[in-house]
């Protein structure tokens, strides 16, 4: 009886068989596989379509199956990191994967129905929201926290709800996991045994460090020791990866843009007298310098320090200021993206004066320069632009949670953030 009663004390959210199997990926995968891709099977092609499959029809199952199978496994991959909106993905994330398979199937010349693919397409869309708006109160992290030491200044987010214990004990709560402070003196031997009855009950107990990070998306650079450096090593196999990828996706795009940037080296020429292309030294990989090549935004006569000041810095001519707000000056850059100077997604390089500047004033800044920098990056996305000191330290950390969880999966998110600050024109300068 005390052993039953011990084990309802101390349980983790989510851990009944019902709620695993309802809310595991297993059960998700099949049972919307089914409705995405069966449904519109079975409307096109009657009941028995599984029993003649030709190519036509095996090739629109297959393009839909891993289509959809790509959406989950993203989609479940984005929300681990922290200020990943999912809802606001959802549609992007399924028109970029449907489009993948539909250009697979073109340049293949494979045979398919369009009527079977549109109608996933659309059923994809009803159920990744659909499961979305049913399982948001589900996906809300639930953590208790033991009040002692820096634990106590944890705050709450949307994604994470956090609820401060009142004594050594669950409360017949049921907590996705405990958060606590390990390196305090402040914890108690009542504190102490029952983070090992946590972790015996298997709920994870979390380092306050963990869930900083989780919270924030940034490495505190005062938790740089030499014992973290390992985890904050990037991975030289999706280096390559990435590196492939920048290189095939610059070569696409370039013809594609190449009207946009002949447009926009004209208006520059007609707006203000000077060169279209600005050509500046950058620091870059491994901390070789580089030639960054950017449209100019500024007028060529004025002149002021390595850097903008501010929003209304008065050497910004008309034309660029456009182009800053639509990210229409960075697609010069597509060029030191092909040369391997630069990549789509990575820390901002930046200029020669402000990396001596930082060098000297903020710990471990040549560290970020263990990834190719970026057209756009973490950083830029979450805090925006930054010249100063104090704001390129928290730039920094940022960019050293970029590092330490290097991934498809992040880079993903960022392109995605990436395209609706263009949208939206928020955070350029």
């Amino acid at each position: 009886m005390n052993e039953m009663t011990e084990r309802m004390r101390y349980e983790r959210r989510h851990s009944r068989w019902y709620e695993a199997l309802l809310l595991g990926w297993p059960f998700q995968l099949i049972v919307g596989a089914l409705v995405v891709v069966g449904l519109p099977a079975w409307e096109r092609w009657g009941w028995s379509f599984w029993e003649y499959l030709p190519p036509v029809r095996s090739n629109t199952l297959l393009a839909c199956g891993l289509a959809f199978v790509g959406i989950l496994f993203t989609l479940r991959r984005m929300h681990r990191f922290p200020g990943a909106r999912i809802s606001a993905f959802i549609a992007p994330t399924v028109s970029v994967a449907y489009l993948l398979v539909v250009a697979v199937l073109f340049f293949t010349r494979e045979e398919y129905t369009r009527q079977v693919l549109f109608g996933s397409f659309l059923m994809s869309l009803g159920w990744f929201y659909l499961a979305f708006f049913l399982g948001r109160r589900y996906r809300r992290m639930k953590l208790a926290v033991v009040p002692a030491g820096r634990a106590t200044g944890l705050k709450p987010t949307a994604d994470i709800e956090l609820r401060c214990l009142e004594g050594p004990d669950l409360a017949n709560v049921r907590y996705d996991g405990v958060v606590a402070d390990l390196h305090t003196d402040e914890l108690t031997p009542e504190w102490e045994r029952f983070l090992a009855r946590c972790t015996l009950h298997h709920i994870p107990v979390y380092h306050i460090r963990q869930i900083q990070e989780s919270l924030t998306g940034r490495v505190r650079i005062e938790h740089l020791t030499e014992n973290e450096y390992g985890s904050l090593m990037p991975s030289l196999f999706y280096q390559g990866v990435k590196r492939s990828i920048d290189l095939i996706a610059a070569l696409l795009l370039l013809p594609l843009l190449a009207p946009v940037m002949l447009a926009t080296a004209i208006a520059i020429c007609l707006d203000s007298p000077g060169p279209a292309i600005f050509i500046q030294q950058r620091m870059g990989f491994r901390g070789v310098p580089f030639k960054v090549y950017k449209f100019r935004s500024m007028y060529v006569d004025q002149k002021g320090r390595g850097f903008t000041e501010g929003d209304d810095d008065p050497r910004i001519t008309r034309v660029g200021r456009f182009i800053r707000r639509c990210r229409l000056d960075e697609l010069p850059q597509l060029f030191n993206v092909i040369k391997g100077e630069m990549s789509f997604i990575g820390p901002r390089p930046e200029s020669m004066e402000l990396s001596e500047w930082y060098e000297r004033d903020v710990p471990f800044f040549s560290y970020r320069h263990v990834v190719r920098p970026g057209i756009s990056g973490w950083a830029q996305v979450e805090q925006g632009y930054a010249a100063e000191v104090d704001g390129m330290t928290t730039k920094l950390q940022y960019d050293f949670y970029y590092i330490k969880h290097f991934s498809l999966w992040l880079d993903i998110l960022i392109a995605f953030k990436t395209l609706k600050t263009i949208v939206t024109g928020d955070g350029a300068r």
